[in-house]
């Protein structure tokens, strides 16, 4: 069962919950396949996903798997990780006090109709996999919406001191140091021949850009005309001592690295190293730093939620995930 990327809800598209827990039974009423703490999951729920995924089936022209084969019990597997899933979800968001608003639900349409390219396009999409407008709204919206108030309860209070940003900078610095660099041209040709010939060519006037389009086997600079930024260091080493020995204008021998024979002539001085300083990327190293900051909480909050859901969770008979399953992710 495919949704629309675009349309998978946050929470259960980063496996913000676990799914694949608890165990078979007889505690679960008959008209049910599964209870998740308080809230009960009816078969006619699990009958509506399944014809919700037919429907997607036949849009796309595709028989549906029988009863029993490989392929129907990982659509059967997929429903009930996603029914299992929006039932944590709502439990953990009431436990929050959260509750989300007609209003959002609406702005959240509207933008997804934006995002695929309209009305029209959104209204095959939802055809497409087998959708409803309401459906798109109870099973793919409010999820959404409350994976997104849920992440931001967890992570919300989560800061990075001034200190950290600049301990982190100190202890990278290597990635912030730049080496030297210059702007030159080449021309790479195969055979020390063939470079014999174009160097005397080149010495008697002719276009280095011209000769580089037409002759050049360097497909990263050929159309350029050769020219091309190195850094110390970052090319073959043959290519590299000559490229940075070379005074502005001048222009090498034919020189052989692995990759055949180049020209080199220098078009720039040599830009000295630098560092980048610490104002210059402050920020995006703060950023960096929340962002792990917020994943390890998230990673937390995911093991705290499975070992909650572990005993809350009981399957009818026949509808239990396979015992090698842990942690599931698909959403159905």
């Amino acid at each position: 069962m495919k949704s629309p990327k675009l349309l998978l809800p946050l929470a259960l598209s980063v496996a913000l919950l676990a799914a694949a827990c608890g165990g078979t039974s007889t505690k679960v009423p008959g008209d049910a396949v599964a209870t998740v703490g308080g809230a009960t999951i009816t078969k006619s729920q699990f009958d509506a996903v399944i014809s919700r995924a037919k429907k997607g089936y036949k849009s796309q022209k595709r028989p549906f798997p029988a009863v029993g084969t490989p392929e129907y019990q990982q659509i059967k597997q997929s429903a009930m990780q996603f029914l299992v899933q929006r039932a944590e979800l709502e439990q953990k968001a009431k436990d929050y006090g959260i509750k989300i608003s007609d209003k959002q639900i609406e702005d959240r349409v509207t933008q997804i109709k934006k995002q695929l390219g309209g009305e029209k396009a959104y209204k095959a999409q939802v055809k497409a996999n087998g959708l409803t407008e309401k459906t798109v709204r109870s099973d793919i919206v409010v999820p959404q919406l409350l994976s997104e108030a849920i992440y931001k309860k967890v992570t919300g209070g989560i800061k990075v001191s001034d200190k950290d940003v600049s301990n982190y900078y100190k202890s990278h610095l290597k990635v912030y140091q730049q080496p030297e660099s210059r702007d030159v041209r080449h021309i790479l040709v195969p055979t020390k021949a063939q470079a014999d010939k174009l160097y005397a060519q080149l010495q008697a006037g002719a276009d280095f850009a011209k000769l580089a389009k037409k002759y050049s086997k360097d497909p990263g600079s050929a159309a350029q005309g050769g020219k091309l930024t190195i850094s110390k260091g970052q090319t073959e080493a043959t290519f590299d001592q000559t490229a940075f020995l070379l005074k502005k204008g001048q222009m090498s021998r034919p020189v052989k690295t692995r990759y055949g024979y180049h020209i080199i002539q220098a078009l720039s001085d040599v830009r000295p190293a630098k560092t980048t300083p610490f104002s210059q990327v402050k920020e995006s190293i703060r950023q960096q730093l929340l962002r792990d900051k917020q994943n390890k909480a998230m990673a937390k909050w995911v093991s705290d939620t499975k070992k909650e859901f572990d005993k809350k969770i009981h399957y009818q008979v026949g509808y239990a995930p396979p015992k090698t399953t842990t942690s599931g992710t698909t959403t159905g």
